[in-house]
């Protein structure tokens, strides 16, 4: 069965849902939009390291991910803006990335399938490293579950609780990290963020709970992979850009909904 190529995308892009979906409602809700472009762009320079070095795509990616967003989270509050250390530091990541190919001798590499996705090109060695990345940060979502809910409500309330924000800070990045170092082969380092955000805040519209909120975020994601890919199929569109023009036709079909009932 996983020698049909769609099927392996199905699968590739189902696995990406399950993980980027629940984590980007924690980013919806902590308006972090812009550091999981951040950590994304960043994640192209892990690409052209592990090339170079004779890495795994996947380590590489991971490792330069979360350098990067260790990076942001222990330079905020040093008297630069979140905004602004975020875009310096994604748009310089990404242009190095972009640069540093060109200087890695007798390597040739499609950047538009980094960038943008080629999630029909997933084999089945990539299916277990998603899978495996998604059940990570699955199991650390529902481990810190609370935790993470009561410091993203309010931090004096999560110290008051004995608990630490900023270790729950840090189970965010590495979960982020994660999710961008197994979706870029998928959706690509610039459509990282819409998997990320959409399918949460298109679920944000139907939900009247946090765990409700996810749960659903998870199914609003698998069902734009699975819509993107069949719309690719039939249009001969390119899939990554489909998978988030299905989620972004979602998110309006949900505001639709939530409008009426407050009619």
């Amino acid at each position: 069965m996983l020698d049909d190529f769609l099927i392996r995308a199905a699968l590739a892009g189902v696995g990406v849902a399950l993980a980027a979906a629940p984590l980007g409602c924690f980013v919806v809700w902590r308006r972090m939009a812009y550091f999981g472009d951040a950590t994304a762009h960043a994640a192209i320079l892990g690409v052209v390291l592990s090339l170079a070095l004779s890495l795994s795509v996947f380590a590489g990616a991971l490792a330069v991910a979360l350098a990067m967003a260790l990076t942001v989270s222990s330079l905020s509050g040093r008297g630069y803006g979140m905004d602004t250390l975020l875009g310096v530091l994604a748009h310089a990541s990404l242009a190095f990335g972009l640069v540093a190919v060109t200087f890695v001798p007798g390597v040739r590499i499609d950047l538009s399938a980094y960038l943008f996705g080629d999630i029909l090109a997933v084999s089945r060695m990539d299916l277990l490293v998603i899978w495996g990345g998604a059940a990570i940060v699955l199991a650390l979502l529902r481990a810190r579950w609370q935790p993470l809910l009561l410091s993203t409500l309010s931090e004096d309330l999560a110290w008051s609780a004995g608990i630490d924000p900023r270790r729950e800070q840090l189970v965010l990045t590495l979960a982020l990290a994660i999710v961008v170092a197994v979706a870029i082969k998928v959706v690509g380092a610039l459509l990282i963020g819409a998997m990320l955000i959409i399918p949460a805040a298109a679920a944000r519209a139907l939900s009247t709970t946090p765990e409700r909120m996810a749960v659903l975020a998870a199914g609003l994601g698998g069902l734009a992979a699975l819509g993107g890919l069949q719309g690719a199929f039939l249009l001969d569109t390119p899939a990554g850009p489909s998978m988030v023009c299905v989620a972004a036709l979602i998110f309006a079909l949900t505001t639709v909904v939530r409008s009426i009932r407050r009619a």
